[in-house]
C-alpha cells in the first residue's frame, strides 16, 4: 500500500520549536514526530511514501533519508509555491498508484486504518474519509452520513441545534487516483473544500474509526501527545520501552535525585541531587539538571542545561538551551533552541522565546 503525506505546513502555532527544525522532525518523546506515523502505516501494509514537504524538503530527508532505517520507501516532493492540501496531491501524481492513503501531517494517531481500506474496498468508493467521535464537535466540520456509509452533508462549525453526529473528519482519506480528475495542474486548491464536496452522492463515503486521534500542532496539543504517549493512551512502541512502571532510564545517565512516573530520560542526562523528574517529564539526550530543581508535565530537549532549583512545569525547552540558576518556567511556554537564560527569570503566561535569544539575570518576571 501507498501513502501520499502532506507536511508541508511551516508550524507557524508551534513556533519557536519550528524555527529551526521542520515540523515533520520536531522530537516528539524520542524520535522525529512524523516517524510515529510512518511506524504506524507500516503496521497496515504501507511499505510506499511520498511525503509533500513543501519548501522543506531538504531538511526532512536530511534525517529521515530514503526511508530504509524506517521500513519503508521514502520520497519527496517540494512545490515550487503553496497549492494547498489539492493542488499538492495534483503535484504528486505522476508518482501515485491507483488506489493510495493520503494524510495530513500533523496528527498522532493509531486508528484502524485497515479496516477504513477494506470498507472501501467493499463499498467500491471513489474516496473514503477516516471519521474520529469527538466529545465536542462544535469547533470542528462535521461529516453526516446515510446509513449505507456514504457522505451526505459536511456541516463547519455547526451552531448548537445542526450537532446531530459527533464524526469530524480525522485527515486520512483512501483515494482512487481517478480522484485527481477533479483537480487541475498547477492550479491552488484544497481537497476538503473544493474535492469533497463535489462528490457526495457520487462515490465519497466515510468510515468511522475509533481509536487514539491528535493534532500535535500547538504546544499545548504537543505536550498532550508527549503525555499520552508516556502513558500508553495511544499505542506505540515506546510503551515497550515504558513498561508497567511508566518510566524508562536509559544506559549512561547519572541521577542523584528521583525520577518519578511517567518519565522518559535519554542517555547521558546527568540529575543533580535532590532534583526530582516526573510526573510527565521528558529529558532527551544529554540534558543537565542542576540540584533542587523540579521538572514536571514537561519536555527538555537534547543537549540543553537546567541550573539549580528551578522549577519546570508544563513547559517545552528546545535543544541546547541553557536556564540559569532559580528560574521558573511554566504556562505553555516554549524556550527555543540555543536560548540563554540567565539567573531569577520568571517565564510563564505562553511566553515564547525565540532561537538564539540571550537575557541576563532577573531580566523576565511575568
Amino acid at each position: 500500500m501507498q501513502a501520499l503525506i502532506l507536511a508541508g505546513g511551516e508550524g507557524t502555532r508551534l513556533r519557536p520549536l519550528t524555527s529551526t527544525v521542520p515540523k515533520p522532525v520536531v522530537p516528539l518523546v524520542d524520535r522525529p514526530f512524523i516517524v510515529f506515523m510512518l511506524d504506524w502505516l507500516r503496521g497496515h501494509g504501507v511499505d510506499d511514501v511520498v511525503m509533500s514537504c513543501g519548501h522543506l524538503a531538504d531538511g526532512v530527508r536530511s534525517v529521515l533519508g530514503d526511508g530504509s532505517s524506517l521500513g519503508v520507501r521514502l520520497r519527496y516532493l517540494e512545490e515550487p509555491r503553496p497549492l494547498g492540501t489539492g493542488g499538492a496531491l495534483k503535484f504528486a501524481e505522476d508518482l501515485l498508484d491507483d488506489r493510495f492513503l493520503m494524510l495530513n501531517g500533523d496528527v498522532l494517531t493509531d486508528i484502524d486504518v485497515s479496516s477504513q481500506v477494506a470498507a472501501h474496498l467493499a463499498s467500491g468508493a471513489r474516496a473514503t474519509l477516516a471519521l474520529y467521535p469527538v466529545e465536542d464537535p462544535s469547533a470542528y466540520g462535521l461529516v453526516r452520513l446515510a446509513a449505507d456509509g456514504s457522505v451526505t452533508e459536511f456541516v463547519e462549525k455547526p451552531a448548537p441545534d445542526q450537532i446531530d453526529t459527533n464524526n469530524i473528519s480525522a485527515g486520512v482519506y483512501v483515494l482512487e487516483k481517478s480522484v485527481l480528475d477533479l483537480l487541475q495542474a498547477g492550479a491552488p486548491a484544497s481537497i476538503e473544500r473544493d474535492v469533497f464536496p463535489s462528490l457526495v452522492g457520487e462515490g465519497l463515503f466515510g468510515h468511522v474509526c475509533p481509536g487514539y486521534w491528535k493534532d500535535i500542532g500547538t504546544p499545548e496539543r504537543y505536550l498532550e501527545a508527549t503525555f499520552d504517549i508516556l502513558e500508553g493512551s495511544v499505542s506505540t512502541s515506546v510503551g515497550a520501552r515504558m513498561g508497567s512502571s511508566f518510566v524508562c532510564v536509559e544506559d549512561g545517565v547519572s541521577s542523584q535525585g528521583r525520577i518519578v512516573p511517567s518519565a522518559l530520560v535519554e542517555g547521558d542526562c546527568r540529575i543533580g541531587a535532590g532534583a526530582r523528574i516526573g510526573g510527565r517529564a521528558v529529558l532527551e539526550h544529554g540534558v543537565v539538571v542542576g540540584e533542587g530543581t523540579t521538572i514536571e508535565s514537561s519536555v527538555v530537549m537534547a543537549g540543553a542545561t537546567i541550573g539549580a532549583h528551578c522549577t519546570l512545569r508544563g513547559c517545552i525547552v528546545a535543544a541546547g538551551a541553557s536556564i540559569g540558576d532559580h528560574c521558573v518556567i511554566d504556562g505553555m511556554s516554549v524556550i527555543g533552541a540555543g536560548v540563554v537564560l540567565g539567573a531569577d527569570n520568571v517565564v510563564s503566561n505562553g511566553a515564547r522565546i525565540f532561537p538564539g535569544v540571550t537575557l541576563p539575570d532577573g531580566a523576565l518576571k511575568f
